[in-house]
């Protein structure tokens, strides 16, 4: 027990006074003659104890009335350490990832949860919260009960780290201070529990779904394409018990223009083919019925009327194996020779190789230079006989490095760089055992630049500055086999690809996408994105031949926006949200060392309301100093003696 006023107790010393009065109080008994000496004595005694005994008892009484009343005073009370802190800091954590639009007990658990914080958030205080698309410091219970009535669902999924964090920058680095996150989740995800915080109370209440049956639209690409039909795979996949056989339908706008089924009898997971006939532009959705997750039900794409990448090759050698790599569909290319270079078709172009020229003369240094300041992407392959001097005045011009010595020393190609953009989607796992190619004569060379491939001493044999790419070594056979390796054609063709990265059939909200847009805009024009709601000007770079435009955080939602040059349509871009959430995987919250954990929202705040309260006992000793006083009333007139 701990008092208020723990200095009134003093005044319990004040106790002593009537007991010494009462047993230093001495009173003296006057004879009195009469006959029957015996009988008075008797009755003089009795007389006396039973006064005696009345004194004490009135005594104790008015003993036990006083140090009720001081005690009173003190106030005395019981809390926690928690309830005792003068200052508390609490920040809320509020989940509003797709996955919670799983139903529970009373509904979609984010509607559930949203009610039961309305009503269990009250009080004067301030707090701080934050969902996986907002965050409010300092604010108000009635500006958070606001927030909490407008909160809709995001597609941004935190990690457990991620809120940890953010919530730490809520919290004032003031010491001494109670710091409490709350945080509301189902806690789906993959990933494992960190190590929890040693200065913040987390206390997580994990709110679970009734059924764990999700089916989801997980991705569509193009199996084939030729001139007159495209076919497209969907990937649907279920998760728990759901239906054998569930429609799938495509759209074109709003057009229905095909359905079929897809059936989950023997696999959760299946693929769908459609066959589009005859198409230059299709605005694509597809779409099923699904009641349990409705954010993965449908998925947009888009596809636009196919733009040739331009290719140019100067060669001083044979160019026939870059023939054979860009004869497709998706490229235009040009092969000319170094006597017969056409540098007027240079700002047309979108990818040029140089080809083991002897001699760039400052024409075509200049030609070259202009081309890859205006966003055209060059990859440099130096000749055997290369007067260095013209090679390395190019090179140290856009800023990629310089030629040394020509080495006659076999070396094999023997690194990888998986992790760069050229290779990141060609490899399924990162191969370490495989049939090295080799080059017979190398150039040293001296660079900052990115490595693509590498020698087996770590040296580079490609490398990337930019737009610029570069090899240390001639590629004719009687020099290398690279020509020869599985190697050289996602090299070259990725190369090409990304010198105009046109738009795929979608990308992922919440994420950097950066696409070109085959246009030519002139001096102070833009483009926009725009759909039938809102409209917004992306990031964007204007090259001589395209514009290169790159999304972050807009669009925030799925849909198909049309890319406007003022109100000239050009193409079609589809975004989707991201189908991580479409996984019904969950943490168990009882696993999260050090982190107390909750079903129900109302237990939560059950158990921090008991924690925080105090418990104040003067009104029960006001109450017994009554009772004794009232005691000694009754003793008092009642008690005969």
């Amino acid at each position: 027990m701990q008092f208020k006023h723990p200095e009134l107790l003093y005044a319990l010393f004040l106790l002593l006074i009537p007991i010494f009065i009462h047993l230093f109080q001495l009173r003296k008994f006057h004879k009195i003659a009469f006959t029957n000496v015996a009988f008075l004595k008797k009755v003089n005694i009795q007389t006396r104890k039973s006064s005696t005994l009345k004194k004490w008892l009135t005594l104790l009484l008015r003993l036990a009335a006083l140090a009720c009343i001081i005690l009173a005073f003190a106030q005395p009370f019981t809390a926690s350490k928690t309830a005792l802190t003068t200052q508390k800091e609490t920040v809320v954590y509020i989940d509003n990832s797709f996955s919670m639009q799983a139903k529970g007990a009373n509904g979609p658990l984010l509607q559930r949860a949203i009610q039961q914080l309305y009503a269990q958030a009250t009080g004067s205080e301030t707090l701080s919260w934050l969902t996986n698309s907002e965050t409010q410091q300092n604010a108000s219970i009635q500006e958070f009960k606001a927030a909490l009535l407008d909160m809709p669902y995001s597609a941004n999924q935190l990690t457990t780290e991620e809120v940890l964090l953010k919530a730490n920058q809520l919290f004032s680095k003031d010491e001494g201070v109670t710091k409490r996150l709350l945080w509301v989740s189902d806690f789906q995800t993959t990933e494992v529990f960190p190590k929890a915080p040693t200065d913040i109370s987390v206390e997580a209440v994990q709110l679970r779904p009734e059924t764990y049956n999700n089916i989801s639209i997980d991705s569509v690409y193009v199996a084939s394409r030729s001139t007159t039909s495209t076919k497209l795979n969907v990937v649907v996949s279920a998760q728990g018990d759901v239906a054998p056989s569930i429609p799938v339908s495509l759209f074109n706008g709003t057009s229905l223009t095909a359905k079929s089924a897809v059936d989950f009898s023997e696999k959760q997971e299946n693929t769908l083919t459609f066959d589009i006939e005859d198409v230059q532009t299709f605005k694509g959705k597809l779409s099923i019925e699904d009641p349990n997750l409705t954010y993965d039900n449908s998925l947009y794409f888009s596809i636009n009327t196919t733009k040739k990448i331009k290719v140019l090759s100067i060669s001083g050698t044979n160019s026939s194996f870059l023939q054979r790599i860009f004869e497709n569909p998706e490229f235009e290319y040009t092969a000319q020779t170094d006597t017969s270079a056409d540098y007027n078709i240079f700002t047309e172009q979108n990818f040029i190789i140089l080809n083991e020229v002897t001699s760039i003369p400052a024409s075509l240094r200049t030609a070259l230079i202009d081309f890859v300041a205006k966003g055209g992407s060059l990859f440099v392959i130096p000749s055997d006989k290369a007067i260095l001097t013209e090679y390395n005045a190019l090179l140290t011009t856009l800023g990629t490095g310089a030629y040394g010595a020509y080495v006659n020393q076999e070396k094999n190609i023997t690194q990888i760089v998986f992790s760069h953009p050229l290779y990141k989607e060609v490899f399924e796992k990162q191969v370490v055992n495989f049939q090295y190619p080799k080059v017979n004569n190398f150039y040293t060379y001296s660079t900052n630049a990115t490595a693509v491939l590498k020698f087996e001493d770590n040296s580079p044999f490609i490398t990337q500055s930019g737009n610029v790419y570069t090899s240390a070594a001639p590629l004719h056979t009687e020099n290398s086999n690279f020509k020869n390796s599985p190697l050289i054609v996602p090299t070259l063709y990725n190369m090409a690809q990304q010198s105009l990265p046109l738009s795929k059939l979608y990308y992922t909200t919440g994420e950097t996408n950066t696409f070109a847009v085959p246009v030519k805009l002139i001096q102070d024009e833009i483009l926009t994105l725009t759909d039938s709601i809102s409209s917004f000007v992306p990031l964007q770079q204007t090259k001589a031949t395209n514009v290169i435009v790159t999304t972050t955080e807009e669009p925030a939602r799925a849909g198909i926006f049309q890319v406007k040059n003022k109100d000239q349509y050009i193409e079609d871009i589809s975004y989707n949200y991201n189908r991580s959430e479409s996984n019904l995987h969950y943490l168990d919250i009882a696993d999260w060392q050090g982190v107390r954990s909750y079903t129900t929202i109302e237990a939560l705040f059950d158990t921090l309301n008991e924690e925080s309260s105090i418990n104040s006992f003067w009104k029960w000793f006001a109450i017994f100093a009554l009772l004794f006083l009232l005691l000694e009333m009754l003793v008092l007139k009642f008690y005969k003696h």
